[in-house]
């Protein structure tokens, strides 16, 4: 498969995985005769399988790496046409919207071609040899996705009507936003310290406070969609806050103790992380020897 060493042409293969991705999802969507929720994940999973297929034919799980930010997008907007939107909805298609282009975005930025694929998936094939594949369909693909169909199932619950803005809706889309302008940060000033190449560990902008200050963001930005609908229902549905809960477990017990025992490997890090808050970007004070 040469056309994988492009980068223009593993960008256009991916565009056309994330079509057909998105149009069985919909499609299959329209056809069932379940309530939304039910319908929703199951049209989600289907989305999510079609990906998985087309990273076995391209041997590359990172295929997924986009679903992440692009299916919250998809089906917010797929839930908003035709309907008419009340100002919570606005407001929570917006910053789901800033949130996922940015995001998309930062993938593209950093994406190199289909020959490349995240460390992470390389790391669990070699761990797992036979059973990679279960570990490729249930953990890299499938359980994301059920994260982030938990994470924007809020945001559908208020597009299905029955909301109306109050001082929660306003106070989840500001932390939304301010969630999606502190990953724009982190992403600006990883991106150019990394372009100096002076290796080490960057110690500045908000990095200087914070081990995993884009994480942070993450999180912050699906308790803000979370408050922003629950707030917005005029019936509180708080099991809703699920999805923020457990893609919080997700960073907090998977995402940031594989990249910092990942980062561990380099010379300093030990002074690095006793000088850096794991999240909270706060000054902390180094324990004298």
């Amino acid at each position: 498969m040469r056309f994988k060493e492009s980068r223009p042409i593993s960008f256009l293969v991916i565009f056309f995985v994330y079509a057909a991705a998105s149009a069985a999802g919909i499609i299959l969507y329209t056809r069932l005769p379940w309530n939304f929720a039910l319908s929703l994940f199951v049209a989600d999973v289907a989305a999510t399988a079609v990906t998985f297929l087309f990273s076995l034919i391209l041997k590359n799980a990172s295929v997924y790496d986009p679903y992440w930010s692009v299916a919250p997008i998809v089906i917010l907007v797929s839930f908003a046409v035709n309907v008419p939107l009340n100002l919570p909805a606005v407001l929570l298609l917006t910053a789901v919207c800033l949130w996922g282009v940015r995001l998309t975005a930062n993938w593209a930025y950093t994406f190199r071609n289909l020959t490349v694929q995240d460390w992470r998936y390389t790391h669990y094939q070699e761990l797992t040899g036979l059973f990679y594949p279960a570990v490729n369909f249930f953990g890299i693909h499938l359980m994301p996705t059920v994260i982030v169909y938990l994470c924007v199932l809020p945001a559908v619950f208020v597009m299905q009507g029955g909301s109306d803005a109050s001082a929660g809706t306003f106070a989840g889309f500001a932390l939304s936003v301010c969630a999606v302008i502190l990953q724009g940060t982190a992403d600006f000033q990883m991106h150019s310290f990394r372009a100096k190449k002076t290796g080490g560990f960057i110690r500045s902008g908000v990095w200087r406070y914070s081990r995993h200050p884009n994480y942070l963001g993450e999180i912050l930005m699906w308790w803000g969609v979370a408050v922003c609908s629950i707030f917005s229902l005029q019936e509180r549905i708080w099991w809703l806050f699920a999805g923020a809960l457990v893609n919080t477990a997700l960073f907090l017990f998977i995402s940031i103790p594989l990249a910092d025992s990942r980062q561990s490997k380099k010379e300093g890090f030990a002074e690095y992380k006793a000088g850096t808050r794991m999240l909270l970007p706060l000054p902390k004070a180094c324990k004298k020897q």
